[in-house]
């Protein structure tokens, strides 16, 4: 049955003038209510109605490139080679295109939001970045929005994040888990048996992924996985402080961190000095990503180099079709292990 506008507004509690006025724009209405009201268009699903409803499987100059924190260069790096690659001033050949980059904030609601948003402009492509919510409601969601995307015309890719079920959706996604063995194996070839580890949050899949590799090395070579020697926290410089002053509060004689991605490793090397301990002296330091301000920290970060420029630039050819898509619609990028001068043997 087709949703209406009136539906919409009786869910929200809302006039449809109201519903109206969200939608466009083109009049001031509390935050509250236009919450309320999105979030309404969300769970019904509403797109378009009258006679819009025969442009439904057109499609617009639009491309919306959905990113957790802009100010993170981990989704920096890929939504600037994303945008390079779909057109329009500065971009590569192929037509005109307007890149909206949708900052969610890590909220699973925005996402939807956005996902939302898009499908009403009748958007030429979405691009998704990054690790998903481990959530299966939200995950059951979210398929049903990229499906409904799909069949009304536009290209979805999801970049750096796992396969979306059920979902007509091309996946570049990031070995995460290959490359956190990888990170742990080498401070193990060191002879390190006492390592900490700080993980992101615990509901993103790429926090699973690079924690399930790293204790993967740990069985293979028959060393504990002490549960007090991981902290979760958030991808940053904060929480990598934070997290690496517990876990030397819980074991001071760890030799070796690993950190979520490398902006938690420079909180875990501001920590370790503040602590009076040398990098790699007294702990070994290794981050994930290589994002560009790696190789410039002293000592330079260990970590796993992720293509992050390739793959987005890769990401923005295919949602424009310039490329076509990986076997099967689904292809695994591997990390490369960079060894720099924040590891090395524990001292004996």
């Amino acid at each position: 049955m087709t949703v209406t506008l009136a539906d919409v507004a009786a869910r929200a509690q809302v006039s449809p003038a109201t519903v109206s006025r969200v939608l466009n724009g083109n009049y001031p209405v509390a935050a509250s209510t236009r919450e309320r009201v999105l979030k309404a268009v969300n769970d019904l699903d509403y797109v378009l109605n009258g006679p819009a409803s025969s442009l439904a499987a057109a499609t617009s100059d639009l491309v919306g490139i959905l990113v957790n924190d802009i100010a993170d260069p981990f989704f920096g790096i890929m939504a600037s080679a994303i945008q390079s690659e779909i057109g329009g001033p500065g971009g590569r050949a192929g037509g005109e295109r307007l890149a909206v980059v949708c900052n969610t904030g890590g909220s699973p609601e925005r996402e939807l939001t956005y996902l939302t948003l898009l499908q009403r402009q009748r958007a030429a492509a979405v691009v998704l970045t990054g690790g998903a919510i481990e959530d299966p409601t939200h995950g059951a969601a979210v398929s049903a929005k990229l499906r409904r995307l799909a069949e009304a015309g536009t290209r979805v890719v999801l970049c750096g994040r796992p396969p979306a079920s059920d979902a007509e959706a091309i996946a570049l996604t990031f070995d995460n888990h290959g490359g956190g063995r990888r990170l742990t194996e080498h401070l193990i070839g060191l002879g390190h048996r006492r390592v900490g580890y700080i993980a992101g949050p615990r509901e993103r899949t790429t926090t699973r992924h690079r924690l399930e590799g790293h204790r993967d090395a740990l069985a293979t070579h028959g060393i504990e996985d002490d549960p007090a020697w991981t902290v979760y926290g958030r991808y940053d410089r904060r929480s990598g402080y934070e997290a690496t002053l517990e876990l030397l509060r819980r074991e001071p004689s760890l030799t070796a961190v690993v950190a979520a991605n490398d902006s938690v490793a420079l909180g875990t090397c501001a920590a370790l000095r503040d602590s009076g301990l040398r990098i790699p002296d007294d702990v070994s330091v290794a981050g994930f990503d290589d994002l560009p301000f790696s190789v410039d920290a002293v000592p330079a970060l260990t970590t796993v180099r992720l293509p992050l420029a390739e793959a987005g630039a890769r990401a923005g050819r295919i949602a424009m079709s310039r490329e076509d898509p990986p076997p099967g619609g689904i292809a695994t990028i591997s990390g490369e292990l960079m060894v720099r001068g924040s590891t090395a043997a524990p001292r004996a």
